[in-house]
């Protein structure tokens, strides 16, 4: 049998699940993704959420943006909702209605995991039936689909901190392009509905502070 391999993005390092995955002897290869945080193979990428931070991205109006990215990039996209779900705030019916949304609206399935320890088991599966199964590697680039200009503008806007694809499009639309994006004042960003003045730092910050051309491995 062959060595199964997943490629953990590097946000996810803070968190014991790496360890855990290589218990189940993943070869685990830490990068910087774009979208997701497992990718598992050229069709299935996985994006993993505690309880609180689906809540989170669930008030906030992130989560619908980072499943349309991932609607976008792969054919068989997850998200492993992780903890107990005793402690959500919201009403049961706004999480059952988020996750039917999810389904139906944007074909990503949620798994329910009660543990990191849960979640890597569920991952060594996905693996194991995709790379044994399926003979199909982890790679960035396999499901993504074509993009129009627009659409690779979009994209790049919304990796920045804290923006998403719907702000990245009212940016845009204000600035009339990456140039004047790039152009603009952390005092012009703040102008951008849901923008206030850390993000805008954050914002200015990640377009013109140099280069240092250090990586984490």
């Amino acid at each position: 049998m062959k060595e199964l391999k997943v490629v953990v993005d590097q946000r996810e390092r803070a968190s014991h699940l790496p360890e855990h995955l290589h218990e189940h002897q993943l070869n685990v290869v830490m990068q910087t993704l774009p979208i997701g945080d497992y990718l598992i193979s050229d069709r299935v990428c996985i994006e993993r959420k505690t309880v609180s931070d689906f809540e989170s991205s669930i008030i906030s109006g992130r989560l619908f943006d980072q499943a349309e990215r991932l609607k976008q990039h792969y054919q068989s996209p997850i998200i492993i909702l992780e903890g107990d779900s005793e402690l959500f705030r919201l009403h049961r019916r706004v999480i059952i209605g988020t996750i039917a949304t999810l389904y139906i609206d944007y074909g990503i399935e949620v798994l329910l995991s009660g543990s990191q320890e849960e979640t890597a088991e569920i991952i060594s599966s996905l693996a194991k039936h995709e790379q044994d199964g399926h003979k199909r590697e982890p790679s960035a680039k396999g499901g993504l689909r074509a993009y129009t200009t627009s659409q690779y503008q979009e994209y790049m806007v919304a990796n920045l901190p804290g923006v998403g694809m719907v702000l990245a499009r009212s940016l845009l639309k204000h600035f009339g392009s990456l140039k004047g994006l790039a152009n603009a004042t952390p005092e012009d960003l703040m102008k951008i509905e849901k923008i206030g003045k850390k993000k805008a730092e954050r914002i200015f910050e990640t377009l013109n502070e140099r280069y240092s051309g250090e990586s984490v491995d």
